[in-house]
């Protein structure tokens, strides 16, 4: 009999742990080396904790998220988005509420956790440059950035209709950080004709990289993580903070997502006090658990958007979730001419 009892706990276990693996949940963000990050440090130790394997999807598409969530026909969990695309999708009824656990709620940094929303790293617009590329002459404002006399070559910037860039050409056109809102569309878009000739754009955070690795853009505006992957790789990059545009993403959950369950654990894991600070460590992204920054070595702080504070633009995300089909309808259309 004790045999018997003992085969059967053990088939029991076998049965409990193969239907843990058996679950699935799909992550879903911007590729290249902060998803790779995304992957090691949050994922990877996830599911070696419950069992559930976390598949990688991407590049994050908002019409893509939209038409699965009014189609009813959702294939993803958990999706990194930008901030203000959070705001308004709550609003719009595309995301289901994150239920993120009392405890765990209360370590986020103030301002980067709502009812569907909770940060999944905080960020800096920096300009990204050639250390090189102008014999010892290098980039300190937004207004070298625009200066293609005194800084010659192509510029690579984002594509998409998003927070950064529009801030960017209003700074370097002498408008003071605390008045940049409501932005003046008419003054950036002239101060963006004046070297229009020069953009290449990046549309992914991977494409940014190759852009500036491969020399074919020796500036631009760049997410900080990003350059900071390409000079841990030995790349003769820099990163100018004297102005830099600040702003972080977030992690949400599209409504009717088909493993809720599995992608709140994943949240919950992911903002957790160890994997923001490995993710930070990996990525110079700033955490948003207020319980990472103890756990990273001193050597990698300064690396993080928080070390630059005397440089902080603020990006009002709240402006954009209100106006960005507004803005967008303009920012393409100027694209085009």
């Amino acid at each position: 009999m004790r045999r018997a009892i003992g085969l059967a706990a053990v088939l029991a276990f076998t049965l409990a742990s193969g239907a843990a693996l058996a679950q699935t949940m799909v992550f879903t963000s911007w590729g290249g080396t902060t998803q790779d990050a995304q992957k090691k440090d949050w994922a990877v130790p996830f599911t070696r904790r419950t069992g559930i394997r976390v598949v990688q999807d991407g590049p994050t598409n908002y019409g893509k998220f939209k038409a699965m969530v009014q189609a009813g026909n959702v294939s993803w969990d958990v999706v990194d988005v930008e901030y203000d695309f959070a705001v308004r999708a709550a609003k719009d009824g595309l995301l289901a509420p994150l239920d993120l656990p009392a405890q765990d709620a209360a370590r986020i940094v103030p301002g980067f956790l709502t009812r569907y929303a909770v940060g999944s790293f905080y960020y800096s617009f920096v300009i990204g440059y050639d250390a090189g590329h102008w014999r010892g002459r290098a980039p300190r404002t937004l207004a070298d950035l625009f200066d293609t006399r005194r800084f010659p070559g192509k510029r690579a910037f984002y594509k998409w209709s998003a927070p950064g860039l529009l801030e960017a050409a209003l700074l370097a056109d002498g408008v003071p950080p605390a008045k940049l809102y409501p932005l003046d569309l008419n003054r950036a878009f002239r101060k963006l004709d004046t070297i229009k000739k020069d953009i290449v754009w990046w549309g992914s955070g991977a494409q940014s990289q190759q852009l500036l690795a491969s020399g074919e853009a020796p500036i631009g505006l760049f997410w900080n993580g990003r350059v900071q992957a390409l000079i841990q790789s030995g790349q003769k990059v820099a990163i100018d903070w004297t102005q830099n545009l600040t702003t972080g993403d977030v992690l949400v959950i599209p409504r009717g997502a088909p493993h809720l369950a599995a992608a709140r654990r994943f949240i919950a894991y992911a903002t957790s006090a160890k994997a923001q600070a490995a993710f930070a460590t990996d990525t110079g992204y700033a955490p948003i658990n207020q319980g990472s920054i103890a756990l990273m070595a001193k050597t990698a702080l300064p690396e993080l958007p928080d070390s630059h504070a005397a440089g902080h633009v603020p990006l009002d995300m709240q402006y954009w979730a209100d106006h960005r089909d507004q803005i967008a309808s303009r920012w393409y259309a100027w694209q085009t001419k």
